[in-house]
């Protein structure tokens, strides 16, 4: 290949993945004469934008990616791309970058990201004496020759009638191919919104699709293939008639080949329609599993409310366990010091020695308790502060007094008892 000192920005992109009808190649000869410059005629169409990379290339027929060209040109930009004289353009190949074999050739156009946008008809590189060759024979072969020429060129004009009518339906199945690709997209950037628990479904589904988009690119492919075939059976008309037949017979399984492909076109939409309807149902799945994990999450919340509430009571439950046990112990204390003064007590009561005031009251075991009183005038009543019978000082208030000393003509409760707790107050 010959290539010049910056090379053109190529691809490995198949041929299913490049549009070969946004730029249009006008006036393409079947053949060119080897050793002079040749010209190429293009036309943009309306939707196509040329920009600043974009060159044209010269392939041999059968090429698979754009890397594989003999020789290019770069595209000269047009002025105005809306004036209609803008969008005729042309470039021109010198005869030493050309090919030097009788190979089937084709322009491309090229996009700066490496994409093809257009493809001529095939074309040879061969001398122009091969058409202008003597042939002597009879005037009934003669006849016979024009008879058959006739029926070739009725056969040729049916065979165009026919690849228009190919190309026509390659086209509306590229555009449908087209639309099923941007809507494969679409499925593939919701899938990618799903929930963990459908990635293992959802897996399935891209592989699916990822065959499906095989299975379109091997359809594109047939069809762009079969339209190069056609312009190559188109480019052959003038050979014999042994290579005439099988031509009509390979259009006849193209025809047959196009046929199954509307088949499974029409399968794929089914299949597409399926796969949006459990799109909608797995995103429902989705909702339902949402607010179950809602409802949860408050259940959950208001276990831990009634967790915290119960802790709470816990604590305080404890808090008064221990005051509880503290007031135990003080009441234990408390206890144990009314048990030491009572036995303190106890050991301060003996019998009195005074048998007369013994003699006057029998009932008193231990005495008069008056007695130690009636030795003092009346007056001097409320200032007496000790219990003659236990020897204990009382309060002052006369009515404390007098309940202590009724306590002893008491015989359900023991003075010595009654003393203790006053002497405690």
């Amino acid at each position: 290949m010959e290539k010049t000192i910056e090379d053109p920005p190529t691809s490995a992109v198949l041929l299913d993945r490049c549009h070969f009808s946004q730029v249009i190649f006008n006036s393409v000869e079947k053949f060119y004469v080897p050793g002079g410059d040749i010209t190429c005629y293009y036309t943009f169409t309306q939707h196509f934008i040329p920009r600043r990379k974009d060159w044209i290339g010269i392939f041999r027929v059968g090429w698979k990616t754009t890397r594989e060209y003999y020789t290019f040109m770069w595209v000269a930009l047009p002025s105005d791309i809306n004036n209609e004289s803008t969008k005729q353009q042309e470039v021109q190949f010198k005869a030493y970058y050309l090919p030097k074999d009788d190979e089937y050739y084709q322009f491309c156009y090229v996009d700066q990201d490496g994409v093809v946008r257009g493809a001529s008809i095939p074309f040879q590189f061969r001398p122009e004496s091969e058409e202008d060759i003597l042939v002597v024979t009879t005037k009934g072969k003669v006849e016979e020759i024009e008879q058959h020429n006739k029926e070739l060129c009725k056969e040729n004009q049916e065979l165009k009638d026919s690849c228009a009518s190919l190309q026509k339906q390659n086209s509306d199945l590229q555009a449908e191919l087209q639309q099923k690709q941007e809507e494969l997209e679409t499925l593939q950037s919701i899938n990618k919104k799903l929930e963990q628990k459908v990635k293992e479904q959802k897996a399935c589904w891209e592989t699916e699709l990822l065959q499906l988009k095989e299975h379109n690119q091997k359809v594109s492919s047939e069809n762009e293939k079969m339209g190069i075939r056609v312009d190559q059976l188109q480019a052959q008309l003038s050979t014999q008639e042994k290579e005439m037949e099988k031509l009509v017979q390979g259009d006849q399984d193209k025809a047959e080949q196009l046929e199954h492909l509307k088949k499974e076109n029409g399968q794929l939409f089914l299949s597409l329609t399926e796969q949006r309807e459990q799109q909608k149902k797995l995103q429902q799945i989705v909702e339902d599993m949402k607010q179950k994990e809602t409802t949860t999450t408050k259940k959950q919340q208001e276990l831990m409310d009634e967790n915290f509430e119960l802790s709470r009571r816990l604590s305080e439950n404890k808090i008064i366990c221990d005051v509880l046990q503290r007031e135990k112990e003080r009441m234990e204390k408390e206890n144990d010091h009314l048990k030491r003064e009572n036995s303190r007590l106890l050991s301060y009561m003996v019998p009195t020695s005074d048998q007369g005031c013994a003699g006057q009251n029998p009932g008193l075991v231990y005495g008069n308790p008056y007695s130690g009183i009636q030795e003092s005038s009346a007056p001097n009543l409320l200032s007496i502060k000790k219990c003659s019978y236990l020897q204990i000082r009382l309060p002052r208030e006369k009515q404390i007094f007098e309940d202590h000393v009724f306590c002893h003509f008491s015989l359900s409760i023991p003075a010595f008892w009654i003393c203790a707790v006053h002497s405690l107050e």
